[in-house]
């Protein structure tokens, strides 16, 4: 196969690829986040402490865990057929690729959850925080950096998956080098994708770096004492109105128990 030939084929399968990638990864974010969430709040300790909620859901994100991804999707095609009205192209990958993926972002959000500092959780507490207000002003900004990074490692992992869904009729960048680079032994064409899948990881895991980097840098200035400080001041309620003015030493004593 020549040069000529191989290019438009290389170019839609990047496309394929990047569309089963970028809408699977979304749906990750849509359906993992909250089910994150939902297992730090409710394990021990947890501001809506509920143990039998969380070993319920933590038994199935462990199930959908363990399940290879290659029989994930084979399993799934009857629901993304029922879903999307196919089950072939880049289209009924996602359905897959989302289900495979969301138990495995949940979890490294419940991870990076974990590493946010208590007391900072107990000082919005003692100002009369409720949940929501710890959810969107403490977990998550300060969690950002390690979010981001764990989205970085998930996002890899779904052009992985895409790779496999290939085998089964995913399209992309997994499909022309079975279809092609093995099935027709066109080495130079499954070389070519291998190059290109490595590009793709390598682009997306520096530009999540850069973006984990930046992000620690602007949560480590909120969490400095002086930022501290101006989160307390800003909630606590001003009480300075009310204080009477402090005599001072050199006022006499007469003039203040004067009638």
């Amino acid at each position: 196969m020549t040069w000529n030939e191989m290019q438009p084929l290389l170019r839609d399968a990047c496309l394929d690829t990047l569309f089963m990638v970028w809408w699977s990864a979304v749906w990750t974010v849509v359906g993992g986040l909250p089910l994150g969430i939902l297992l730090y709040l409710t394990d021990r300790g947890g501001l809506l402490r509920n143990l039998v909620v969380n070993k319920v859901v933590g038994a199935v994100v462990n199930i959908a865990r363990s399940v290879p991804f290659i029989i994930l999707i084979v399993w799934l095609i009857p629901f993304s057929r029922m879903v999307i009205g196919t089950s072939i192209g880049p289209s009924a990958a996602v359905v897959a690729l989302a289900i495979g993926a969301i138990p495995f972002f949940a979890r490294l959000v419940e991870t990076s959850l974990r590493e946010v500092d208590g007391g900072l959780i107990e000082a919005v507490q003692a100002m009369g925080g409720g949940t929501w207000t710890i959810i969107f002003k403490v977990l998550l900004p300060q969690a950002l950096a390690s979010l981001v990074a764990g989205l970085t490692t998930t996002v890899i992992a779904l052009i992985g998956y895409s790779a496999m869904a290939g085998a089964v009729g995913g399209g992309g960048l997994g499909q022309v080098a079975i279809n092609y680079g093995y099935q027709r032994q066109e080495h130079g064409l499954m070389n070519i994708t291998i190059v290109l899948l490595i590009v793709l990881v390598t682009v997306v895991q520096l530009a999540g770096d850069l973006a984990v980097r930046r992000l620690a840098r602007r949560t480590g200035r909120q969490t400095a004492p002086g930022g501290l400080w101006r989160l307390r001041t800003a909630k606590a309620p001003k009480a300075t109105a009310d204080v009477p003015a402090q005599r001072t030493a050199d006022e006499p004593k007469a003039a203040v128990d004067a009638p």
